[in-house]
């Protein structure tokens, strides 16, 4: 599994870069607060939306501890998408919320 730590996206975050971020948090958890311009789609949902996202693009998962990103990234490369997860999750995440 392709895993990119809290400090290394936030790395990629401050170097301009545009990352595309998947929080897989519940909405309610997401409300908290979350990584600037990331989706939220939340783990239970992530099978019957999978057809928003593009399989060119590399998709950072996100969600509170790791264990829920960990899963949604199993599922989407089982489904040919190509997916990092951050380790971690947002009990890691020492960067800017929204």
């Amino acid at each position: 599994m392709n895993a990119i730590t809290p400090s290394g996206l936030q790395k990629l975050l401050e170097a301009g870069e545009n990352p595309s971020i998947i929080d897989v948090r519940e909405t309610s958890e997401v409300k908290a607060g979350k990584i600037p311009n990331a989706l939220n789609i939340p783990l239970g949902l992530l099978e019957f939306r999978m057809n928003e996202l593009n399989k060119t693009d590399r998709y950072y998962i996100v969600c509170q501890s790791g264990g829920r990103s960990s899963q949604a990234v199993r599922f989407l490369q089982y489904h040919g998408f190509n997916v990092v997860n951050m380790e971690g999750g947002m009990s890691a995440w020492k960067g800017q919320l929204q």
